[in-house]
């Protein structure tokens, strides 16, 4: 099978792969920020919650509901900086996807990846990783939201955790956001074999 990558343009597909993977894992899992409430552990992510409270008609009490869903709308999610972060890390990992794909396909298709294609693979991957980075820094602004300040025992704020702890998906997030832009990017500029020029 030929390919249109160099060994570098290999490692830097298979790099791809899993930085991307590893973001759009992290994004999609409800587990960026670690509480309890009512005595049950809560979690939250950009657009997921795992434990809810809700009322109990029969017992006249609040109870909480132990299992994970999005929230019913978009307007749903509690703050509007979680909306955005929502929006902005989505567009990223959906960059870190395509390029990934683009360089996998590129390890079975020849000429599928030149130079300059992989340089600007790479730029395409700056950015998402910069997008994604960029939902990682808006989320705290969110922690202050009536929702959260429940979970983490009405003393969290903006950049304040209070009785709350960052849960493994937000560091997953960001360390597949990180490799992107760090080790992807300089390795995409190395990655595709130099063009052939027919004579037709």
């Amino acid at each position: 099978m030929a390919s249109s990558l160099t060994c570098t343009g290999v490692i830097w597909a298979l790099l791809s792969f899993l930085s991307a993977a590893t973001s759009c894992v992290g994004f999609f899992m409800p587990y960026w920020l670690w509480g309890s409430q009512l005595g049950k552990p809560v979690s939250f992510g950009t657009f997921r919650r795992c434990s809810y409270p809700v009322h109990d008609e029969s017992r006249q009490m609040m109870v909480m509901v132990e299992e994970c869903g999005r929230y019913a709308s978009f307007q749903g999610i509690p703050s509007t900086e979680w909306r955005i972060c929502t929006i902005v890390t989505g567009l990223g990992c959906g960059l870190l996807l395509l390029v990934a794909l683009t360089a996998l396909m590129g390890c079975c298709v020849s000429e599928l990846i030149s130079r300059t294609v992989g340089r600007v693979a790479g730029g395409i991957q700056f950015l998402g990783g910069l997008l994604i980075g960029a939902g990682c820094a808006l989320y705290p602004l969110g922690w202050d939201s009536e929702e959260v300040r429940q979970t983490c025992g009405y003393i969290s704020d903006q950049f304040d955790l209070g009785k709350c702890e960052i849960g493994w998906a937000y560091y997953c997030t960001g360390a597949g956001a990180a490799a992107a832009m760090l080790l992807c990017t300089w390795l995409a500029c190395f990655s595709g074999k130099k063009q052939k020029h027919y004579p037709y």
